[in-house]
């Protein structure tokens, strides 16, 4: 399938500690903030440790992305699992401390970093 401009790919990726990598790419908004709920939700279906959002190849998410982002956290601990971010970009980075995210996620540099810090747990 080929995503346009102000598209939102996400695709999962399992990891071998048994935590899943939401992968998103494009953007985040209004219009494909519902596509992160049902791919958190698909995820939720079986039980496991947690989901990991790949934010690496975000390009934009405006306030209505990052209340996805905080309800899929929500909706992941309500369901007995974790939600984390990782791979963030130096201006989602930036987005997330001015919105005061970083003190409700830990900002894993990478993936890695999170499978790491959350498969030790």
């Amino acid at each position: 399938m080929n995503e346009t401009e102000g598209a939102l790919a996400i695709s999962a990726h399992p990891s071998r500690s048994g935590l899943v990598v939401l992968r998103l790419a494009g953007d985040l908004d209004h219009y494909t903030g519902p596509r992160l709920r049902q791919a958190v939700e698909d995820v939720l279906r079986a039980p496991g440790p947690g989901v990991i959002a790949d934010l690496s190849e975000l390009a934009y998410c405006d306030s209505t992305g990052m209340t996805m982002i905080i309800t899929a956290y929500h909706r992941a601990l309500a369901a007995g699992s974790s939600f984390s971010v990782a791979a963030l970009s130096p201006a989602m980075v930036q987005l997330f401390r001015v919105a005061g995210l970083d003190q409700l996620f830990t900002l894993h540099a990478s993936v890695q970093e999170a499978v790491d810090a959350l498969g030790a747990g």
